[in-house]
């Protein structure tokens, strides 16, 4: 049979013709668009068990249990939990010795009468890949883009049987199952910001690289995980925090990068009105830093996210190479503030009028956009290596043309400097510290913290080369 399917209705076809897949499917907020194409292309019998919807908050509760969120990855979960388990207790002993069982849910915020916001929930699967087998899971998150409630539906219905069909066809290269996803939909009807795979089916699966794969790919414009390694839902995380973000390549994480975000959080907190430690600090990482010649190393990128999870640093990988398309996103989750941390040599680069050229305002509209919602930026400083002068936010020199525009960011606290730095650590930048770490110069350990370089040298990360000391 044909394996190159991309049509919706060929899709829900081979499934309800094959013997051998077989469950339920519970869908929340949205109608039963999933299952409908099942039903719609014939031969559903062959494939489901049973379909189900719960609007009513006490039915679903009598079903679930009581939640807080009805749209959440703890309700979605739930439910997969809930169908798969009732499908193996009625089924398994009648015919689990030929068939591989599924349980498919979602739980959507779709647009309606009463909400006109874009739709956004929670889809996912769980499988088995051959009888009897320990089940897989595949979750994932989705904005829905359409203007209309119809639209908004429908795509509802093919990303779902686009899941189903990637779990049980495609599981082998979860790579192009994420392309697949996106079969007869388009960037503009259908947004998917978070992928997790697990169970069996998975074990190989590092997550981090399923979100970079998402960015890369163009599904989502931004991906997000924590310390630990746990890909989440961005604006999840991010609602009503504070929220201290520092760009950068972090290959590798130096005693500078530490310092500068360590320096930025206290004033940060102070300016914010907020407690000690409440801040949601992010290590963002775009995909311009991430690229090379060759392409996207996933070595060196799982590198430099391992370090930073190491220092207990969530990261989000971006496709925004402009700072004000950052602000903007962080701006669309309500939140307590906004701050970004960046050094002196980025905020040159924001106020230079070339790299503003595509906006039809240039540089005015480009930092209208940036401080909109009243972000801050705190700059650390820098010793010019000529000179040796250390520029400050307060010193820097700017274009005649946007003298009293930059006084007037000073002294509203917009562009912030950073106070309380390590002097020690002004020259410390990645590009250095790394051609040391590939020259075999062990005084490269000095410039970073004692647990990043141990995992460099065990790890051998950044084409990392033994040697002595050049001052030995």
């Amino acid at each position: 049979m044909n394996t190159n399917i991309t049509s919706t209705h060929q899709k829900s076809l081979r499934i309800n013709l094959d013997p051998a897949k077989y469950g339920t499917i519970a869908e929340i907020g949205a109608g039963q668009e999933v299952a409908r194409w099942f039903f719609r292309v014939g031969g559903a019998a062959g494939t489901i068990a049973k379909t189900m919807s719960a609007y009513d908050m006490t039915f679903s509760d009598a079903i679930y249990g009581a939640t807080q969120r009805y749209v959440s990855r703890q309700r979605l979960q739930t439910m997969l939990e809930y169908e798969y388990k009732i499908l193996l207790e009625r089924l398994d002993g009648k015919r689990g010795a030929q068939t591989a069982f599924f349980s498919f849910a979602d739980t959507v915020a779709a647009r309606s009468y009463s909400r006109k916001e874009d739709g956004q929930g929670w889809m996912g699967v769980k499988f088995q890949t051959a009888p009897h087998a320990e089940p897989s899971h595949i979750i994932i998150h989705a904005r829905m883009l359409d203007t209309d409630n119809v639209r908004e539906q429908e795509a509802l219905g093919i990303l779902g049987v686009n899941l189903i069909y990637g779990a049980y066809y495609t599981h082998e290269d979860p790579r192009a199952l994420i392309v697949s996803l996106m079969d007869e939909l388009s960037r503009d009807r259908v947004e998917i910001d978070m992928i997790k795979f697990s169970g069996p089916a998975f074990e190989k699966v590092d997550n981090r690289l399923m979100s970079l794969h998402l960015v890369n790919e163009g599904l989502t414009d931004v991906a997000m995980f924590t310390e630990k390694g746990e890909v989440v839902q961005a604006s999840e995380v991010l609602y009503k925090k504070p929220v201290l973000v520092e760009r950068g390549t972090f290959r590798p994480v130096t005693r500078r990068t530490v310092d500068m975000l360590a320096c930025a959080a206290t004033q940060f907190e102070r300016d914010a009105g907020v407690a000690e430690g409440e801040p949601v600090g992010l290590a963002e990482i775009t995909m311009h830093n991430l690229q090379s010649p060759e392409g996207i190393d996933a070595t060196d990128f799982l590198a430099r996210v391992d370090l930073l999870g190491l220092l207990g640093k969530s990261v989000l990988i971006s496709k925004y190479a402009e700072y004000y398309h950052l602000a903007n996103y962080l701006a669309g989750n309500p939140n307590k503030g906004i701050g970004i941390a960046l050094g002196i040599p980025s905020l040159r680069e924001i106020l230079d009028e070339k790299f503003n050229e595509t906006l039809q305002g240039g540089l005015l509209e480009a930092l209208g956009r940036l401080f909109k919602h009243g972000l801050r930026l705190y700059i650390y400083p820098i010793k010019e290596p000529a000179t040796g002068q250390l520029v400050t936010a307060s010193n820097l020199e700017v274009a005649p043309s946007i003298r009293h525009l930059y006084a007037h960011l000073l002294e509203n606290r917009l562009i912030v400097p950073i106070k309380g730095f390590n002097e020690k650590c002004l020259d410390l930048f990645p590009r250095k510290v790394l051609a040391q770490i590939q020259g075999g110069d062990s005084s490269w350990k000095s410039m970073v913290l004692p647990r990043v370089a141990q995992m460099i040298e065990d790890r051998k990360l950044f084409g990392y080369k033994p040697g002595k000391s050049v001052n030995a």
